[in-house]
Order: C-alpha cells, then structure tokens, then sequence
C-alpha cells in the first residue's frame, strides 16, 4: 500500500509539473511577442506566430455602440516596422492568467497602453496559442480597448 501511495504521489507530481512547465511556456511566447512589439523587432514577433493568425479588436464607440474589427496581421507587423523612431509604445502587461489543455492554450492579459509616455487607454488581450511540435504559437489574438474603467 506504501508502495502504491508513493508511486500515485510522483505520478501526480509529475503531472502538476508538467502543466506548470507549460503555463510557464505559454506565457514566455506572450512576452517574447511584446518584447519584439517593444523594441521594434518583427522577426521576433513573428518567431511566436503562426503563419495565419486572426487578429480582432472590440470596443464601444463614444455613442455607445459595439464594433468588432477584424486586421491582418501584417497590418501590425508593418506598423511596429514603420514606427517613427521618436514614438514610443508601450503596453504594460497588468498579469497573465493561462489555462492550458494538451496543445491548446490561452492567455489573458490586462494591459495599459501608453503613448510617448501619455496614457492611451486599457483593455485585455486574450491569446489563443498552438502548440507546434515543442514551441508554443499564437493562433488568435483578441483585444478590448476603452479609456475609462482602467486602473490607476
């Protein structure tokens, strides 16, 4: 009996690590993706994107109606590419919450965005990601942007 609790025991153990491990390697694509957006760096960007990726944004317009907008991916790949060098971006990730099964992830991140060092707004991403043969992908990415409602 001994012998069955110790083997159940590391069993377990070795399950809860391995689903660490991976929330722990699905959130480092998230900031590898942020610290490419950061610095400018496409390649690196896209070292974490899949080839096809799904890009939305939602949020309310001042007259209080709903809008989804669907971009290509390349639209901000080119923008991050074309920054002007005296803009600064900067999207402060609040936290990350990562629910992981088997290769599908996801990953919500509160954020504030800031401009040139001015408050712009806040919202949440919420990434799905692939796992890609050993490499964590991102497949979609969703985000919500509003001006008021942030934290201080």
């Amino acid at each position: 009996m001994q012998r069955f609790i110790f083997y159940l025991t590391v069993l377990l153990s070795s399950t809860m690590m391995a689903q660490e491990s991976a929330e722990l390697d699905a959130e480092q694509t998230i900031k590898t993706f942020f610290e490419g957006f950061h610095k400018g760096d496409t390649t690196l960007m896209k070292s974490v994107m899949m080839d096809k990726v799904l890009m939305q944004t939602v949020y309310k317009t001042q007259e209080g109606k709903d809008v989804l907008v669907t971009d290509e991916p390349g639209k901000l790949i080119t923008a991050v590419a074309t920054r002007p060098a005296d803009q600064k971006w900067e999207e402060k990730i609040l936290g990350y919450s990562v629910q992981v099964d088997g290769n599908m992830a996801n990953v919500w991140t509160p954020y504030e965005f800031w401009f040139n060092g001015n408050f712009s707004h806040c919202g949440v991403n919420s990434f799905q990601l692939f796992h890609d043969n050993g490499t964590w992908k991102i497949i979609y990415l969703i985000d919500t942007r509003r001006r008021q409602g942030c934290q201080d």
